[in-house]
Formats: structure tokens, sequence, C-alpha cells
């Protein structure tokens, strides 16, 4: 029986992890141990993505929480490290970019426990970004890397990583969105705020760069109010932004001048509101992937982005770092889905089928 032990902590990590679990669970010569980090704790971004997911129960809770960088990314390092040497798994399973995934892969590797990385190669080339440093850095400490899109191994020869390691399988976050969307859709979350069809605009904002500095919240809130005073815009507003704004009184101002400052969204209810809206304003790299396939415009509040295949298919705008920029959103009731080779749906399974003939073969463990 070969082990498996997936490390998740954030929303992102549960999205794109869920379909390769289910691939991996109708395979009988894997078992499997999901360690959820704690990293996101807040009931929308975590207990309720797990429940709309239908994502397993975690065998473990670390309870990291929150914190700078250091201290969060450090009791990942040391919790998941204390599992890892009461289980050896002989396969640790991470995805994406943030603090938990770092954490994890780094007490794996240095006990020797091949990492696979679901969502390798992404690159924004913008090193102030800390999901930059935890993308290069996992992918490095990374045996099986697999990625979503074509430019992703180019990235990773370019750093001279072996290709041998490279497979190139699609992207896992798509097949639950492909696999909920009906659910989703019949949701019809704007409704239930009174908001016409194609006619708002959805804004998720929490990148450091757009809300740590004072004076740039309450610049980007100068910019949401002109934004709001064109069409309804509803926030549904991140814990660590909304902790700025409320420190800088600007989440009143936001809420007098009609923006709807909402708590966070569970993953079924934004999905609806994705695909209700008239646009998409945002500083998250996975919804510009997930707007990409509904086909809602999006708009991005960043001066790079690891997902150029986005922009190159013309479902996204990169605005860059100056909020007058904003004046470019615009609704619109048209719909113009990205068709992106190998977002089909079919991302988990085509993982599953690496590891299977990885470890099938008996040389999964040594490649470690």
């Amino acid at each position: 029986m070969i082990r498996i032990t997936y490390g998740v902590g954030a929303r992102p990590n549960f999205i794109k992890t869920a379909p390769v679990i289910e691939a991996i669970r109708r395979r009988p010569a894997f078992s499997q141990s999901i360690v959820h980090t704690g990293q996101h704790y807040d009931p929308a971004l975590s207990e309720d993505i797990l429940e709309d997911l239908g994502f397993p129960h975690p065998d473990r809770f670390l309870g990291v929480g929150s914190g700078t960088h250091a201290e969060q990314t450090g009791r990942v390092l040391i919790e998941f490290e204390r599992v890892l040497l009461e289980d050896t798994p002989d396969l640790v399973v991470v995805s994406g970019d943030v603090n938990s995934t770092l954490g994890c892969a780094l007490a794996s590797a240095k006990l020797g426990i091949p990492v696979a990385h679901i969502e390798a190669g992404l690159r924004s080339f913008d090193w102030t970004m800390p999901e930059e440093i935890n993308r290069v850095v996992t992918d490095r400490l990374s045996q099986y890397l697999f990625t979503h899109s074509p430019e992703a191994a180019t990235n990773l020869a370019a750093e001279g990583i072996d290709g041998d390691r490279v497979h190139y399988v699609g992207n896992t976050m798509i097949d639950s969105l492909r696999r909920l969307a009906p659910a989703a859709h019949a949701r019809e979350a704007w409704k239930g705020l009174r908001l016409p069809e194609y006619g708002y605009v959805l804004v998720t904002l929490h990148r450091p760069r757009n809300v740590d500095d004072p004076a740039r919240v309450t610049a980007v809130a100068d910019a949401l109010i002109r934004l709001a005073g064109r069409a309804p815009v509803v926030f549904p507003v991140h814990p660590r932004t909304r902790s700025r704004l409320a420190g800088s009184g600007d989440l009143d101002r936001l809420a007098d001048a009609g923006v709807r400052c909402l708590e966070p969204a569970g993953y079924l209810d934004f999905l609806s509101l994705q695909w209700g809206a008239g646009a998409v304003l945002t500083d998250s790299g996975g919804i510009q992937e997930e707007a990409s396939v509904i086909g809602v415009p999006c708009y991005t509040l960043r001066r790079s982005t690891e997902r150029p295949i986005t922009v190159e298919r013309g479902t996204n705008v990169l605005l860059g770092e100056d909020l007058s920029a904003l004046a470019q959103v615009e609704c619109s009731d048209v719909r113009t889905p990205a068709a992106i080779p190998l977002w089909d749906g079919h991302a988990g399974e085509r993982v599953a089928v690496v590891l299977e003939e990885a470890y099938g073969s008996g040389v999964g463990r040594a490649q470690g």
C-alpha cells in the first residue's frame, strides 16, 4: 500500500486538491491522509468550502492560524514534520503557493519524502510577492511537478528543473468548477442580493500590495467608491482586507457609498456570484482562471500575473497598479469562455495516472 499525505491549509488548496483525492480514492494501491494546517480558519474559507466541495474530513488539523509569513510558515514546518515522523508516508502532495504549501514541502524534503506539487511552474516574476517565493522554492523541492498550462514547463526548464519531473496534466481547480457548475449557477446568488444579472461588479482584493499600506487601502476604497457610482459593486471581504479597511475607517465609507461589503462567500455562492456578474475585479490568481472559464470579463489589479494564458486568451485584463485604470472596468452580458487545453475537468485523473504509473513501477520512493 502506497501512503499519500496531503498538506492543505487555505481555500485554493482545497479546491485544487479535491479532484486528485477523488481520483486516487478509486485506486486501491493507495491510502490517503489529509492534513489541514489551519492557515485559513474563517468558516467561509475553511469549513464551508470543504462542505461545498464534498471534501473528505481531514485526518489532522494543525491549527497554525495567522501571523507573519515567518511565523505561519514556521508553525506549519514544525507541526507537519511531527505528522510525517509519526505517519511516514511514501509521498506528500501539496498545491498552489500559500505558506502551507511551502511549509509542508520543506518539512517533507528535509525528511527525504518525495513531494508532488499541483500547479507547478507558475511565475509572476515579481519577487515582492510572497507567493512567488513559495512557488519557486516548492518547485525546487518537488519530485513530481504537475503543470496546468504550457508556459509552466518553459519556466521550469529555464530554472534547470529536469523535464522528466514535469507532467502537463491541466488545471485541477477547473475540475472542481466544472463538477459543481450546475449547482453553483442554480443558486442564482445575485437574486438574493437583489442585483441585476450581468449588471454588477464582483470584487475580491487581498494581496498585501493592495491592502497592507494604509494610504493604498484608502486609495483603493476611493477607487471602489468611484466604481460604485457607475455600477453596483459586490465585495466579499477577505478577513485580512476587512481588518485593514476597518482600521483605516474605509469600511464604513464603502458601505455609506453603497458598496456591498459582504462576509467571505462559500465556494458555491462565490461561483454563483461570478456567473451573474457583469465583470470581476480581483487580485487573486485562481479567480482569473475561474472567470476565464466562466467567460465573465476579468480585470486584475496587479502589475503582473502568473496566469498569462488568461490574458493571452483575452478573458483577463491586467490593469497594473494605477487605480485610475479602474475606469476600464465595464459590465457586459456577453460570455466568452476561454477554451484552454486540458482545462477540461479531468486533470485530477491525469495526476492519479502519473502517480499510479510511477509507484506501480516501484520507482516512486527511490526517486526521492
